[in-house]
């Protein structure tokens, strides 16, 4: 593989050195969390399999302890991690009702649930995280609660490109619909507008005479209530993705990303993965993104802080805007009544609402894996290897010893990402730069649960906007760093792609 060696290649700390940002190598030793007992028992775990005649120690169980082993419904993504104590499960049960808690405009009868909007996407966060599992496309007559539509266009100005590059923003919003389009608003105001989706069917050959048919997105925005665009307005969809396994992601240590990182190809093997760079708006250094279809955030608060104020429109102790995404030429908007109770605090979702949803969406179970010992689920397997998707797609990770978070320490892990940015090809590129991800570049989605995706919402939709209607046609999108292995998968024989769908289906 074209990994380095486990723990050689990493800083310990979250926080990225200068010569990091500089782009410079540096000379590691190892993770400061282990001893060197630990180190060298870690470094075995974590090598990638060499043989696949049958199932890997531990491999039934891709969360560790936290693994859920409940029976499988369309409540598999919802159970909580299977090592909490009694005290964390009754915590993870009222994360779970502020998870679900649908907010109201203000003012309400009810101040515990207003402040909602005014504009906004959702009224909850189970509303776009349907089960907490996949969100998808708007299909026929349904609505597009769960996926929402990024607004950003080129900087323009000085200031703009200053703020760019200095990590402050990570791209230019549209000066009047501002980052993100709100479908929805309060009453008395109107939304911005509506997401039209049209595609063209292309077929793609496989070997053996298999014809699939891959179907090509265009969007474009309608009804738009406040004027046209900006110039140079790019339309990034977005679908929620899956909540399970957040809070062992965080419990990765950084070193272990940030090793696998090749940004320049230096062993010339098509992949160059990059980390994402994020600045921390209180101490103003550069941390590790890790979160996002673009690994946009760097923890699992902030996404959810983020996701509060965007989404719906409240504000927060780590995004104290009362009006959400809002922009100076919408007026109206700031017309509006907030839901800000000051005899509970300054923002509309003061403590300990944030830190209820984080330990929740942290604490979400990974389903125990199904088949690992079938042939065809091995044989499946040994190909995802040997045709490259290990490249991107990292088995396996112990998590940090010394998280905040005893229930995700030291937990050997299987969520199949490196975490990292790549260049997926002119197929997927959105044409919309987030930070130092380009217009083409995505964060590797991990792929644990992704075979109950059809058991728990329904359908089969994937890949960042949901266009794959399978996971064969997710694969036959890949293009970019992920070419090669996508071609090889299209010159498998029938039985080797259908085996290699089932091993994705065991995960």
């Amino acid at each position: 593989m074209r990994k380095a060696p486990v723990f050689l290649l990493a800083s310990a700390a979250v926080i990225m050195t200068a010569a990091q940002l500089r782009g410079e190598e540096v000379i590691l030793h190892g993770r400061s969390d282990l001893s060197l007992a630990d180190r060298a028992r870690v470094e075995k775990v974590v090598r990638p399999a060499k043989q696949f005649r049958e199932p890997e120690k531990f491999e039934a169980r891709p969360a560790g302890t936290a693994t859920s082993f409940k029976k499988l419904n369309r409540n598999a993504f919802s159970n909580p991690s299977q090592n909490l104590s009694f005290e964390q499960q009754q915590k993870f049960l009222l994360g779970n009702a502020l998870f679900r808690k649908v907010w109201v405009s203000s003012p309400s009868s009810n101040h515990a649930s207003d402040g909602l909007g005014p504009l906004f996407n959702a009224r909850s966060c189970q509303s776009c995280h349907l089960k907490d599992g996949r969100g998808h496309p708007p299909e026929g007559d349904a609505d597009a609660t769960s996926m929402l539509i990024r607004l950003a266009r080129p900087p323009i100005s000085e200031e703009e490109k200053a703020a760019l590059e200095s990590y402050a923003r990570l791209n230019t919003p549209d000066s009047v619909y501002g980052g993100q389009l709100q479908d929805l608003a309060i009453q008395g105001l109107d939304a911005e507008g509506k997401l039209a989706i049209s595609y063209t069917e292309m077929p793609v050959s496989l070997e053996g005479g298999q014809v699939v048919s891959l179907r090509k997105p265009e969007y474009n925005l309608e009804n738009l209530s406040y004027g046209p665009l900006e110039d140079g307005v790019t339309l990034s969809p977005r679908i929620a993705p899956p909540m399970i396994g957040l809070g062992l992601i965080e419990a990765i240590h950084p070193s272990d990303i940030l090793r696998q990182s090749d940004e320049h190809d230096k062993d010339n093997d098509g992949i160059s993965g990059k980390a994402a760079k994020l600045l921390n708006p209180v101490s103003g250094e550069l941390v590790l993104g890790r979160f996002g279809w673009k690994a946009s955030q760097p923890t699992l608060q902030r996404q959810n802080a983020d996701a509060f104020n965007g989404d719906i429109g409240l504000s927060s102790p780590l995004k104290k805007d009362h009006y959400g995404d809002c922009t100076p030429a919408q007026t109206r908007c700031f017309s509006k009544a907030t839901g800000v109770q000051p005899r509970l605090g300054d923002t509309e979702t003061p403590d300990p609402v944030l830190e209820l949803v984080t330990f929740y969406s942290g604490n979400l179970a990974v389903p125990a894996r199904r088949d690992v010992g079938a042939a065809g689920v091995l044989d499946g397997k040994k190909l995802f290897y040997e045709i490259g998707c290990t490249g991107c797609h990292t088995p396996k990770y112990v998590t940090r010893r010394d998280t905040a978070s005893e229930e995700h320490a030291f937990q050997l892990i299987w969520p199949y990402s490196d975490f990292l940015l790549h260049d997926m090809g002119e197929g997927l590129a959105d044409d919309q730069p987030v930070g130092l991800a380009s217009g083409r570049e995505w964060r590797t989605p991990p792929l644990w649960g992704i075979g109950l995706t059809e058991m728990v919402n329904g359908h089969t939709f994937f890949l960042h906007d949901g266009r794959a209607r399978n996971l064969t046609e997710a694969i036959l999108w890949h293009g970019g760093e992920a070419q090669t292995a996508r071609d090889r998968f299209t010159n498998l024989v029938k039985r080797d792609r259908e085996n290699l769908i089932r091993f994705l289906e065991s995960l």
